[in-house]
This record gives C-alpha cells, structure tokens and sequence, in this order.
C-alpha cells in the first residue's frame, strides 16, 4: 500500500525541519511513503529549507504566491499517487506518530475517511495553570462541528482536524473549490452528503499560540459556517 502525505506549509521556517524529520522517521511496515510539500510562497527561509530536501520520495511544490491551504492541498491532491491521502500540517501541532494508529482502519475495506479527533478528552479551562491555549477557538471548534451534524446528520466530534485521511477513490470523487482553511468544512460536508461514514480515531495535539505563528482567525471561522451552509444546499 502507498500513503501520500500532503504538506502545505506557509513561513514555518521554526518546525518544518523536524516535521520532515518525523515524517521520515515514522515506521509504517508493509507501506510505502510518498511526500508531496506545497510552499505556498514562504517569505521567511522555509523555501531554502526545503531546497535540502531533495529526496526520491519527496515532492516539492512552489507557489508563486500566497494562495491558501485549500489551494496548497489541492495542488497537492493533484500530484498524489497513494492508495491513501494524509494532510499533515506544518506547524508541529499534529505528531506523525499517530499514523499507525489513524490508518489501522483502512484494513476493513469498508473503511473510507478516517478523521484524527482532538476533541473527545480536551477540556476547557478558562483560567488557571493548565488552562486552555486559545479557549475561544477549542469553542469555535466544537460550534463548527455541532452545525456539521445538525446540517448533515452526522456524528462527528472534530470536524476542523488538521488529521484527514482519505482513500484516494473518494477524493476523486469531489472536486474541491475552497483556497483557505475553509478546505476542512467543504471535504467534509461533501463526504458527508456522499453518505460516506467518517471514522474517527483521538488523537493529542499541542495547540500553538499566534505569538508562536498560529494563523487560522475568526474570519476562518465565519468562512466556515457560510461554506457548511453553502455545501448542504448545493454541490
């Protein structure tokens, strides 16, 4: 079996190194990896990074500008070759160690999307020493997902993970027209409306801060909401 994993990344200069280096690293018996690395016009020194990385199984693709995660994976999708498709973020939030364990399902043929949930065991905490890193957005998190099953009967508890993985037969079958983060609502609603049963597997991330370079905002948030609300009604 062959896994695609799809990188977008956007001025990570700080941790696009070590996320290559786990990629590489995670042992996957029987499986054989394919990378695929969208810059999407870095202005930091993420791009002489990545000009090192010149390896058989990796991919890189430069955009001349900004364009957006969506467009970055899109781009992505279109190069991929693998059985499977895994979207892997840059930001070390998400830890290739969990590949095994999000992939296990695939051995059921019936298995199509498997979803990385953070959200079944994360509190919220406003205040205190282990209060939660940017509480506003673990609610906006979970309003999103609640509005994904109210929308289209659904069971989901993380509809925004950055850990989506996907037989490469179902991507096939949607043609994807977000360029922004609002990529994670449309994958979603469409595989939902295709009836396709999500499998969801928990997971732990480290959330970053923006003083630590996180770049989803509020606006992304509202950008969600119309693109769930625009795919229920249209395809």
């Amino acid at each position: 079996m062959k896994l695609s994993i799809i990188i977008p990344v956007f001025n990570e200069q700080n941790t696009i190194a070590e996320v290559l280096t786990k990629v590489e690293n995670v042992s996957l018996p029987g499986i054989q990896k394919e990378i695929i690395i969208i810059d999407d016009a870095s202005s930091d020194n993420t791009a002489n990074i990545l000009k090192k990385q010149q390896k058989k199984n990796i991919v890189l693709i430069r955009h001349k500008h900004n364009m957006g995660k969506g467009a970055a994976v899109k781009d992505g999708l279109a190069q991929a070759s693998g059985d499977l498709i895994l979207i892997q973020d840059a930001d070390l939030e998400y830890d290739p160690k969990y590949y095994s364990v999000l992939i296990k399902p695939f051995d059921k043929k019936t298995t199509m999307v498997v979803f990385g949930t953070r959200l079944i065991n994360y509190p919220l905490r406003i205040w205190g020493k282990d209060k939660t890193i940017l509480p506003a957005h673990l609610i906006a998190n979970r309003f999103l997902t609640v509005l994904t099953n109210i929308l289209f009967g659904g069971s989901l508890t993380d509809m925004e993970t950055g850990y989506k993985i996907f037989r490469k037969e179902v991507l096939n079958k949607i043609k994807i027209n977000s360029k922004k983060f609002d990529f994670e609502a449309e994958i979603t609603a469409k595989i939902l409306k295709m009836g396709i049963k999500i499998v969801e597997i928990p997971i732990e991330t480290k959330p970053r801060t923006y003083q630590e370079g996180k770049k989803i905002n509020w606006i992304d948030g509202i950008s969600a909401i119309w693109t769930l609300i625009k795919y229920r009604f249209r395809n």
